[in-house]
């Protein structure tokens, strides 16, 4: 059973080709992107929750190694609290908003490629439709009083062929894109809790002799 039906694409004519390169590089940065966010998702109240802990026992080189070792934005924020744990809050959450500034373009990145891909493909179907229909007419100009219906067909297979494989790939990329960018909002979210969560408690919740004699 062939995966590809070659004779269908060499009947849609040259503008299959950059349609399914661009399938293709679609594909490639979807799974990227999947497995990157996938990566960075980590449960979040229960990290909160170790580091805290850690904290309160006044260990917090072990709390910045378990940022340090731990994949993802939100140990990138929790870091950048410890490291300013004795600031006022003002500085405090300037730091965790410089670190948040710098992680949500890495995990923006390439997302809207995978947007551009689905707005792009639709057209190149429409330009493969206009070059069928272009060739149908010319090609039954050329033949003359020997054309049939053959020739039209022909023409306007091409047409309906590219149309609709520029309209397949753009409903998937779409998808595609619908899909990364609520993963992405939900870790822009816990972005947003984490860092609330760290300076509420470094700021009030952690009981103040701690906060003296937390070792630098």
């Amino acid at each position: 059973m062939e995966i590809i039906d070659y004779s269908l694409i060499k009947q849609g004519g040259l503008i299959m080709w950059p349609l399914l390169a661009l399938s293709l590089i679609a594909l490639i940065l979807f799974i990227e992107r999947t497995l990157y966010l996938h990566r960075g998702q980590i449960r979040s109240n229960e990290f909160i929750e170790g580091i805290k802990n850690l904290l309160r026992k006044r260990r917090l080189l072990e709390a910045l190694t378990v940022c340090e070792e731990t994949p993802g934005p939100l140990p990138v924020l929790m870091k950048a609290a410890l490291l300013n744990y004795n600031q006022e809050e003002t500085r405090m959450r300037n730091s965790i908003q410089a670190a948040a500034l710098v992680q949500i373009p890495l995990l923006e990145r390439r997302i809207g490629t995978i947007a551009s891909i689905a707005r792009i493909t639709p057209l190149l179907g429409v330009l493969g439709t206009i070059i069928g229909i272009i060739k149908a007419f010319f090609n039954l100009q050329v033949a003359g009083a020997y054309a049939h219906q053959g020739i039209l067909a022909s023409g306007l297979g091409e047409a309906l062929i590219t149309t609709a494989t520029g309209l397949c790939i753009a409903i998937l990329a779409y998808l595609a894109h619908h899909f990364l960018h609520g993963r992405l909002r939900a870790l822009v979210h816990d972005m947003e809790y984490v860092g609330n969560e760290i300076m509420q408690f470094l700021l009030y919740d952690l009981p103040e002799e701690e906060n003296k004699h937390i070792p630098r």
